[in-house]
């Protein structure tokens, strides 16, 4: 052996699967660290990096996507390489990953969703938000996905942030929107939308849904719809006051929805339509979505805090064309790879992976991100997320036996990725490709044009090149 692991001589070989926020934390925080040498390669299978960034975060909320200046540092790093357009799996196995490192991280995200488990829900026109998101953010998995908006009706089934994205997505005006980096063939197809309503439909009461104040206050400040809130639906439960003292966002929320209410209609061309306490039940139609039907919850504290709902049998339809489910996601499960369907993730103690829930550690293999902790918190939480994961894997170098020498070297991947003809993407052409979408952008007047296809940003910076 040429050193001891992560040394000088033999530094940690880790490979991170994914470039999304979770993956460039982690990597940014093997780099922190003073005790062990290490060299670090991240995957991914798109060409571009940044993952939920790219294509979560909505055209609209351009400050967020800023946040990417804090990977870039990450990348410029001489002790990191990117490789995208490499797939596991598809591009390198998971076997190929475990011989020519010493550890491995996932961030692979939750790009799995939750369904509503109802009929009607395989009906044309019943889609998850996901999917809408992704397409409108020009993902290229998803830029062939035709959304009818010639429907005046939509229902958007959620109250967390997703879902307020999507249904302020539905809602802009034109001129709003082309101000933005959304997919071209999207704002296209948002330019002819028919759509006048949107209904929100939350199963519990205002307290409890899961979107923070500022997404709420947007709903308010467009220009081309009202926002329709009951006072009536405002009025709270005991259970969900009493929870108002230790939680400031509901209470903001709540404050921010009482004046949406009492504003209500005035005269703008489409509008946002809340109702709280009601859980979709059935989807009808002959071929396409025509209705929704929903059943009227009622809450009742449990006695752990939480506040459920049960439906109270009686019932309600709304006439709607398009559904978009944002009821909640789950990992993807990766070949070779421990998953946990229950919960849609890979098991995991404090980012050790295990064979089962609560089983024996994998050694060598990690994650972080949604794919450790299910979808929840915002882009931020993924960073004290990498930090606990990151701890394990130092605390666990001394005990991992190390990849072969040769196979550890950093061109041994490049060989076996160049030896099948693989055509991945550097970070260098990354960045070649968003000044071309940058220039691009910058003859509209939009932060950027995105490339959609693979084959076209691979062919751009090719002939760039």
């Amino acid at each position: 052996m040429a050193g001891k692991l992560g040394s000088s001589s033999r530094p940690l070989r880790v490979a991170v699967v994914g470039a999304g926020p979770s993956g460039f934390y982690a990597a940014g925080a093997l780099l922190q660290q003073k005790e062990i040498h290490v060299s670090i390669d991240i995957f991914d299978r798109l060409p571009t990096p940044y993952g939920l960034v790219r294509y979560g975060v909505a055209p609209d909320h351009q400050k967020i996507k800023s946040v990417t200046k804090v990977y870039e540092r990450t990348v410029a790093d001489s002790r990191v390489r990117y490789f995208g357009n490499v797939g596991l799996g598809e591009e390198i196995s998971h076997d190929e990953l475990k011989s020519h490192y010493d550890q491995i991280i996932y961030a692979t995200g939750a790009s799995s969703d939750k369904q509503l488990e109802i009929p009607g829900e395989e009906l044309t026109g019943s889609f998850s938000a996901t999917e809408f998101v992704a397409w409108y953010n020009g993902h290229p998995d998803f830029a062939d996905r035709d959304f009818d908006l010639s429907v005046e009706s939509v229902a958007v089934v959620g109250v967390g942030n997703v879902a307020m994205d999507v249904t302020r997505i539905l809602a802009k005006s034109y001129a709003e929107l082309a101000e933005t980096d959304i997919a071209d063939y999207a704002l296209e197809k948002l330019r002819t939308s028919r759509v006048k309503r949107i209904h929100v439909v939350a199963r519990r009461g205002p307290v409890q849904a899961k979107f923070t104040n500022p997404e709420i206050k947007e709903l308010g400040e467009l220009a081309e719809a009202d926002v329709i809130i009951h006072l009536a639906d405002l009025i709270l439960d005991p259970a969900s006051a009493a929870s108002l003292e230790s939680d400031r966002t509901a209470a903001r929320n709540l404050e921010t929805m009482q004046e949406l209410a009492q504003r209500g209609a005035t005269g703008k061309p489409k509008q946002i339509h809340f109702h709280f306490l009601r859980s979709p039940v059935e989807l009808t139609g002959d071929v396409a979505v025509q209705s929704m039907r929903l059943e009227v919850n009622e809450l009742h504290p449990t006695e752990t805090g939480y506040i459920a709902c049960d439906g109270i049998g009686s019932f309600e339809t709304l006439d709607v064309g398009l559904v978009f489910r944002s009821i909640g996601y789950r990992s993807a499960p990766i070949p070779g790879v421990p998953f946990y369907e229950k919960w849609g993730i890979i098991p995991n103690e404090k980012g050790r992976v295990t064979a089962t829930h609560k089983g024996e550690v994998v050694p060598g293999e990690y994650v972080v991100g949604w794919a450790k902790r299910g979808p929840t918190g915002v882009i931020g939480t993924n960073k004290p997320d990498a930090v606990e994961t990151v701890q394990q894997m130092l605390a666990d170098v001394q005990t991992i036996p190390p990849v072969a020498d040769e196979k550890a070297d950093p061109k041994a991947i490049l060989a076996l990725l160049q030896g099948r003809g693989v055509d991945y993407f550097t970070f260098e052409d990354w960045l070649k490709l968003e000044t071309i979408e940058n220039e691009r952008g910058k003859a509209e007047g939009r932060p950027r044009v995105k490339f959609t296809s693979e084959a076209e940003m691979l062919a751009a910076v090719r002939v760039e090149g």
